[in-house]
């Protein structure tokens, strides 16, 4: 289990650095060159933004694969696990909550939105702190006696990023049309945040269903 484990992993953060990173710079800008997809590319890679981005993703893909949360056994009282689980799919979540609420504000009121109601970096952090505190109550008392846990997280997450996604591209349509500067930033940013949680949302899927057939076979007979 925990070889496919590594293995998925793998293969999905070669699916952000080889295919979402640049299909991100691609439908910001206005010129699909070589030359300027590479340049895009480049200065990405410089941006400590996109490196905390592609951290979530990473360490919340491996926290989901590798955790093992059992509600079952009551007189254990696993509250650690639940916590580390909840905390993971809720910081996740405010992610696409925060790209879709962007989203919607700059495909409906313009660059204006940005600065009306998030001036300053210190008010978008906080404006995902807030996010990531209410969606880690919400999973912690919702869940917290599923025996299925981190299977229905996951069920979450892949719902609320084919969600953000019907959100951030007509959005990203609209701003494009606009010719607006900084708005298809903040919609590509979107875009690219639901497909990677989409995607991170497989991989645990597919690691739980092989699991499930595994355990659907009989045990075999000792010796």
């Amino acid at each position: 289990m925990r070889k496919w484990g590594l293995v998925i992993s793998v293969c999905y953060a070669l699916i952000l650095l080889v295919l979402i990173l640049p299909m991100a710079v691609a439908i910001v800008g206005t010129r699909l060159s070589p030359s300027y997809l590479w340049q895009g590319i480049t200065e990405a890679c410089h941006e400590w933004r996109v490196w905390l981005s592609f951290g979530i993703f990473l360490s919340g893909q491996a926290l989901l694969l590798f955790l093992s949360v059992d509600t079952s056994f009551k007189h254990i009282k696993p509250r650690a696990h639940i916590l580390v689980s909840c905390t993971v799919a809720a910081l996740l979540m405010a992610t696409l909550t925060a790209a879709g609420i962007w989203s919607l504000g700059f495909g409906v009121s313009g660059e204006k939105f940005g600065d009306t109601f998030f001036p300053t970096e210190g008010i978008v952090w906080s404006f995902c702190l807030g996010l990531w505190l209410v969606w880690g109550i919400l999973f912690y008392f919702y869940f917290r006696d599923s025996s299925a846990l981190v299977t229905r997280l996951v069920s979450w997450l892949l719902k609320g990023s084919v969600l953000e996604l019907l959100i951030a591209v007509p959005c990203h349509i609209i701003v494009r049309r606009r010719h607006e500067c900084s708005a298809p930033i903040v919609t590509s940013f979107g875009i690219a945040t639901g497909l990677a949680i989409m995607l991170l949302s497989f991989g645990p899927s597919v690691l739980f269903l092989y699991k499930k057939r595994l355990d659907s076979y009989p045990p075999r007979p000792s010796a």
